[in-house]
């Protein structure tokens, strides 16, 4: 995905946002937000799930870097399998266009739920994925609302330990 397609999407949405250029060996959260400055409190992963069932349904979650997805109770009930899992970077860009580490809610392919968990609605400003792994969008959560296919979802992360 480019970065033309997501901020396309953002556009066309009308929400607020900022793109923020990074190095693409500092794409990965830990590594950017020490790197760039920006707290893991305030930092939110795109991370995609799939079912293991014959219909492969998958997710994009987005939850806060200090947190845990929860993808073996809320996430695995929430796409109706016995097992769920974290979806491969091959899985990811074929049904994506996205990258892992540049995963963004923005500019995903139609009809990919996203789940947001509820912590994430709590912070002034989110930064996450950019769609490629050169850049990250800023926005206050309330961007995040606009995307069609997009739901707050009580206790979808946890602490992590």
């Amino acid at each position: 995905m480019s970065r033309e397609a997501v901020v396309a999407h953002l556009e066309a949405l009308g929400v607020a946002y900022e793109v923020v250029d990074c190095d693409p060996d500092f794409a990965d959260t830990a590594n950017f937000c020490e790197r760039y400055g920006y707290p893991m409190e305030a930092s939110a992963n795109a991370i995609c799930v799939v079912g293991k069932s014959a219909e492969r349904p998958m997710a994009c979650c987005l939850v806060l870097a200090s947190m845990r997805l929860d993808v073996n109770g809320v996430v695995r009930r929430r796409l109706g399998t016995r097992k769920a899992s974290f979806a491969d970077a091959a899985t990811t860009v074929e049904r994506t266009g996205m990258m892992i580490g540049g995963v963004t809610p923005f500019g995903l392919p139609p009809g990919l739920p996203v789940w947001i968990d509820a912590q994430v609605m709590e912070c002034d400003q989110v930064i996450i994925g950019g769609g490629s792994r050169d850049c990250k969008i800023l926005c206050p959560p309330a961007s995040l609302l606009a995307i069609d296919g997009a739901e707050v979802v009580d206790n979808l992360a946890r602490p992590a330990p």
